[in-house]
């Protein structure tokens, strides 16, 4: 008998019908249990399990409909949203819309921007904020690795935010995005790479540049005359060093003793508090400096790679240059002049 026809006989069909409903009511226990799980557990491990497990989990069936359900991208908010809720911060606030997506906003500024994750196909998810399209970090749940994007940062929050909110309003929605980060080194042994947020004093922010012109830092030096913060020459004439209160000082500067000589920015405080973004957040001299020469000074934002595992089971950290488009520079100049 004829292949084709035994396939296609009422009989078959019946029999495939009947396996697919199987499948689909097998697959359907697993997925409740997972949503259970994830909804349920304290347990920061097993959240772990649950979302990445739900987001490669394929719910598509010849023969049946799925009933409603949330898609890849809304189990990575969801994890985050309870990670947060575990340790107690309810700064983020995570709620569906209309199409059935999940999407975040952030206190106190809530009332401006959302932002959603989206699944790239190398297997990361990207905190991405809805206006601009641009993301913030990245997330990737297998390799349990955690990257700030510095351009993305510049560019949401100290080009566009500080419009629309105050310095110390932005400082507090970056919080509980730092505090996720950490929460994922804590729990669950994540790498994680806070870019421009990170407060430690020994933190080198590379230029995307490999070199500089020193007529950049002449611009700060002319700037600093109409300010009460002093510029000074590093005593080796490797870069320049700008005081300002609360003993918080920022070098612009290069190791003489390192042959590629690439110039870096640091921040320098007694209690470690302040990062290079707190800088360009808080003060206006840095702010409007650093971004009427961005072009010169952006910083670049170094992509975690995960080598081979049967290679190499370690986080290695090549430079993966991020940078701004000079159109992109021209027109937030354009911008900053018109807030002034």
């Amino acid at each position: 008998m004829n292949n084709n026809k035994m396939i296609s006989s009422p009989q078959a069909r019946l029999t495939a019908l009947s396996a697919s409903f199987k499948d689909v009511l097998k697959l359907g226990r697993h997925y409740v249990e997972l949503l259970d799980q994830l909804a349920e557990t304290e347990d920061a491990q097993e959240m772990l399990a649950a979302t990445t497990q739900l987001a490669e989990l394929d719910l598509q069936n010849t023969f049946v409909d799925f009933p409603q359900h949330y898609q890849a991208a809304d189990y990575y908010l969801i994890f985050m949203g309870r990670l947060l809720e575990k340790h107690g911060i309810d700064a983020i606030q995570i709620s569906e819309n209309s199409r059935h997506q999940f999407i975040a906003r952030i206190e106190p500024i809530a009332d401006s921007d959302s932002f959603k994750f989206q699944l790239g196909e190398d297997g990361e998810a990207a905190f991405t904020e809805q206006g601009e399209q641009e993301p913030l970090f990245y997330l990737d749940l297998a390799n349990r690795f955690f990257q700030f994007n510095n351009q993305a940062l510049v560019n949401y929050f100290i080009v566009r935010a500080l419009k629309k909110h105050t310095d110390l309003e932005l400082r507090d929605a970056v919080k509980p995005l730092i505090a996720f980060a950490q929460e994922l080194a804590t729990d669950l042994d994540f790498t994680i790479n806070l870019g421009i947020l990170n407060t430690d004093n020994t933190e080198r922010f590379a230029l995307a540049r490999p070199d500089l012109d020193l007529t950049v830092i002449d611009r700060l030096f002319v700037a600093t005359a109409e300010n009460d913060y002093m510029l000074m020459n590093l005593p080796r004439n490797n870069g320049a060093e700008l005081m300002l209160d609360q003993g918080i000082k920022l070098d612009i500067a290069f190791d003489p003793d390192d042959y590629s000589q690439q110039w870096f920015f640091a921040v320098k405080d007694p209690d470690s508090r302040v990062s290079f973004f707190d800088t360009l957040l808080h003060y206006n001299l840095i702010r409007q400096w650093y971004l009427n020469n961005r072009a010169e000074l952006a910083v670049r934002s170094d992509k975690l790679v995960v080598a081979p595992a049967d290679k190499e089971e370690s986080f290695e950290q090549p430079t993966e240059v991020f940078q701004p488009d000079s159109e992109q520079a021209e027109r937030e100049e354009g911008e900053l002049g018109d807030r002034k």
